[in-house]
């Protein structure tokens, strides 16, 4: 049994509204012989009479009248779901889901935040906290749209990656240290030590630049979150190598120093998505996220 379309609810209401069959064909820009198989259709699939006919007078029979006021929820239901799709693919709505580093999350993002609120505030962007190798592992099973992750990575496996920003790594250090204009591992080594956790990729940079000169660093503390790593450096707890990102704001706490190391250290970001087609939605988030693209 075929089963009711909204063409036939919108002549059943068309016709109740009118009173009259020719009426709403006009209105419908339909034959009068359609609007009758419409309402034919729709009478054999209810088993009963929508309308009651009489010369120059229709008019909804009880069943009918309940049939049209549930017809008029289902028509602006569809065409709210219809709105609501559009808008989704023209990217005037939508939601994003990235994946970061909580360092990325904390000072990056959410200046492109900011910025896509302005021009997509229907936009809504989904974060979550990963690693660089899970970021990529949930790009590939299509858990995320969008990641930030640390260079280098290796290309292909569906992915994208392009390089998106080169910071430098400096020492933050208690400013009523006694400390060089330039910080060397052979100096720092001797310092208590706040660092990052052993699984993040900034930990890893860490003890290679220490490793070029012999030294492996043992850390009174391991966090995963800079900012809580910094409030340590403030209290007087140890020394810490972070990224210095520029075009953040400056809110540095005057009871840190920070000093450029020697070597020199930096540490690289890529923008990772899936290839093909991706969603306007996601094309947004890219975009602005490119904006604060460093060379």
């Amino acid at each position: 049994m075929r089963e009711i379309n909204l063409d036939q609810l919108r002549t059943l209401i068309t016709i109740a509204d009118t009173r009259s069959f020719n009426e709403a064909a006009g209105r419908l820009h339909l034959s009068p012989p359609t609007v009758s198989l419409h309402i034919s259709e729709l009478e054999n699939r209810i088993g009963a009479t929508l309308l009651s006919r009489t010369r120059g007078n229709v008019r909804p029979t009880a069943i009918g009248e309940k049939l049209v006021t549930h017809a008029r929820r289902l028509l602006a239901d569809a065409a709210y779901v219809l709105e609501d799709i559009s808008r989704q693919a023209q990217g005037l709505t939508g939601q994003v889901r990235l994946g970061a580093s909580t360092g990325a999350i904390a000072n990056l993002l959410p200046q492109a935040i900011e910025k896509l609120a302005q021009f997509h505030p229907n936009i809504d962007v989904q974060i979550t906290v990963l690693t660089s190798q899970q970021t990529l592992e949930q790009l590939k099973s299509g858990s995320l749209d969008i990641g930030i992750v640390a260079l280098p990575q290796l290309r292909g496996n569906g992915l994208e990656i392009d390089t998106w920003r080169r910071d430098p790594v400096v020492a933050f250090l208690p400013a009523n240290w006694e400390i060089p204009d330039v910080v060397s591992p052979q100096w720092l080594i001797e310092k208590p030590l706040i660092l990052n956790g052993s699984g993040t990729h900034l930990s890893q940079l860490t003890n290679h630049w220490f490793a070029k000169t012999g030294h492996r660093p043992t850390p009174r503390i391991k966090l995963d979150y800079n900012d809580a790593i910094k409030s340590l450096v403030g209290a007087g707890y140890g020394a810490t190598l972070l990224p210095l990102e520029s075009g953040t704001p400056d809110s540095r706490d005057k009871r840190i120093a920070v000093r450029p190391l020697k070597p020199a250290l930096w540490r690289e970001l890529g923008l990772a998505w899936r290839e093909g087609e991706n969603d306007i939605s996601t094309q947004h988030l890219l975009a602005v996220l490119r904006d604060l693209k460093q060379a």
